[in-house]
């Protein structure tokens, strides 16, 4: 099983990004996906979730309104897009998959997770 995560990378203040993460190797319409992120020195946190239909989401409540995840299960691929990003966001941004989770408790049942993409937003 593989998450390949991409699109991250440098962005001002205020702007936008759109991550992908393209999955092999699983059924992927059968997981939760999630994005998480970890800034140096802190934990790893929860950002957004979608269910396997992608007919429900969940944000944490500091993207929420922000950031908006989908997903296209013909592509095998779940998107983040992230708008009016800030300097705080600068984190490491990992995809994640668990097929027995709820969206609010992705966190404690991982089953995948991808590798990483760095996203580094300027002031």
């Amino acid at each position: 099983v593989q998450l390949q995560a991409s699109g991250g990378g440098l962005v001002q203040a205020g702007g936008s990004l759109r991550l992908s993460c393209a999955g092999s190797g699983l059924t992927f319409s059968n997981y939760v996906m999630g994005w998480f992120r970890q800034a140096p020195g802190k934990e790893r946190e929860f950002v957004a979730a979608i269910s396997k239909s992608g007919g429900t989401t969940y944000y944490a409540d500091s993207v929420n309104g922000r950031f908006t995840i989908s997903r296209d299960t013909a592509k095998n691929t779940v998107y983040l897009q992230m708008n009016s990003l800030s300097p705080e966001e600068t984190a490491v941004y990992y995809c994640a998959g668990c097929r027995w989770c709820s969206l609010w408790s992705m966190m404690t049942a991982i089953d995948y997770w991808g590798q990483g993409t760095q996203v580094t937003v300027s002031s």
